[in-house]
């Protein structure tokens, strides 16, 4: 079965809806004892980041647990990219070469970047995949400033050796209504395709075979042709598990219900 992200089986789920509203974002945590000039309380300024999600509601689906020897070849990997990377620093301030877009990123890699990584690596060596250490966290196991870590992730993201999430999750507080704030983010080590090319031959993973590449490319199109003939609420139900998954099913059930009204008014039209 394929994995969809949120954003993806959002999509799919509402997509037969015209009208669109936008997501309503999480409320700021509001500070009991701050009034606005309406009497109502105040908000304090800590939002919720972009692009957040809720803890607990799609971390099945972002981690993977990393094959035997895989953190270690990442690593490796990762440290043979920072050499490269000088390498082609070196040859573009002598004006021998031109630097790619793939190029300029790589270039940008530092050994504090790689220290993070190694220190992620490890992280998902001994919690199956499992990585949400915080920015404290990080600075400690590394010796290295928040703001250098914070740079370092920015890196190892834009290369493509990390895929990163941020959450929030809900707190208690006094009044009515929900309170969220900011939690720590998830990571995944992942290998980026743009650095093979400047690995040695014997770093870089085998070819796929032709047989199994053409297997692959069946099963996704018979993915995508039963996921076609479902309605919303089973598109919902199929490509998102747990509380998230029961939630879209029922907005996906009334986006049914709407196409099926209007499919009957338009019969009635023309009879």
């Amino acid at each position: 079965m394929a994995v969809f992200t949120l954003g993806q089986a959002t999509a799919q789920a509402l997509g037969a809806v015209a009208g669109r509203r936008s997501p309503r974002r999480p409320s700021p945590i509001l500070s009991p004892g701050l009034g606005a000039r309406s009497g109502g309380p105040h908000r304090t300024g800590a939002p919720v980041l972009r692009d957040s999600i809720e803890a607990g509601t799609f971390e099945e689906l972002f981690f993977t647990v990393p094959g035997k020897g895989e953190t270690d070849k990442l690593l490796r990997i990762a440290r043979r990219t920072l050499d490269a990377g000088r390498q082609l620093r070196r040859e573009a301030r002598a004006g021998d070469r031109i630097l790619s877009a793939a190029e300029r990123r790589i270039i940008l890699l530092t050994a504090a970047a790689v220290r993070v990584y190694e220190e992620i690596l490890t992280l998902a060596r001994l919690n199956k995949g499992r990585v949400f250490p915080s920015y404290d966290h990080l600075s400690k196991a590394t010796s290295l400033g928040r703001a250098t870590i914070a740079r370092a992730l920015h890196i190892l993201e834009d290369i493509g050796f990390l895929v990163r999430q941020r959450r929030f999750k809900r707190v208690e507080a006094e009044g009515p209504g929900p309170r969220y704030r900011q939690t720590s983010n998830v990571y995944r080590p992942t290998l980026p395709q743009r650095v093979l090319a400047y690995l040695p031959r014997w770093m870089r993973p085998a070819p796929t075979p032709d047989d199994v590449v053409q297997q692959q490319a069946d099963r996704i199109d018979d993915i995508a042709a039963m996921l076609s003939g479902l309605s919303c609420r089973d598109l919902a139900a199929v490509t998102v598990g747990g509380q998230l998954g029961k939630m879209l099913a029922k907005l996906g059930a009334g986006v049914d219900r709407i196409e099926r009204e209007s499919q009957i008014q338009s019969q009635s039209l023309q009879s």
